[in-house]
């Protein structure tokens, strides 16, 4: 069975629009960094970055803690690290799901460590389980229900990457 649409692209398209105009508007001024976690964010960060007006640098974070399962390991492993410093910066992570919570908190304990002058969050999705967690979301891109979803950067297995909305995989 095919996977089935939730979110449109259109309607992500203009979500990651408020969100660019939003993030510019809260976070300090200045020049930012935006850290994308690997894989999966890589689509809305490339959106997001063009929707935020203003100085940036661009850096990824390679982290792995599904493997092809769907389901967390409950292991987060770093696959690939900063290219770059990021003491003294203001930092935007951005990752595509915020789900059990376990990926986020280790990314910002070791961004936190790294002396930024700042530490935001942006994440497309978030899972209801993940508002337990206790990690700080500073800006959602959209509630997603308690399904495994793809799409828009997204994946099953490193599958459907490539669908413009977000879909459950039924």
């Amino acid at each position: 069975m095919p996977p089935r649409e939730l979110i449109s692209a259109a309607t992500i398209a203009g979500r990651v629009a408020e969100l660019g105009a939003e993030i510019d508007r809260r976070l300090p001024a200045g020049p930012l960094t935006v850290v994308g976690v690997l894989r999966g964010a890589f689509m809305f960060m490339a959106d997001l970055v063009r929707a935020i007006p203003r100085e940036m640098t661009c850096d990824f974070l390679g982290v792995r803690s599904y493997g092809d399962a769907t389901v967390s390991s409950g292991v987060v492993e770093i696959t690939s690290d900063l290219g770059a410093p990021i003491a003294g910066r203001h930092v935007l992570l951005v990752e595509d799901i915020a789900d059990t919570g376990l990926t986020l908190g280790y990314l910002l304990d070791l961004l936190r460590a790294r002396g930024p002058a700042s530490l935001h969050t942006c994440v497309l999705l978030a899972k209801p389980a993940y508002r337990h967690s206790g990690a700080p979301l500073d800006f959602v891109g959209f509630d997603a229900p308690d399904a495994y979803v793809v799409g828009y950067g997204l994946d099953a297995a490193q599958l459907y990457r490539n669908l413009p909305g977000i879909y459950a995989l039924e």
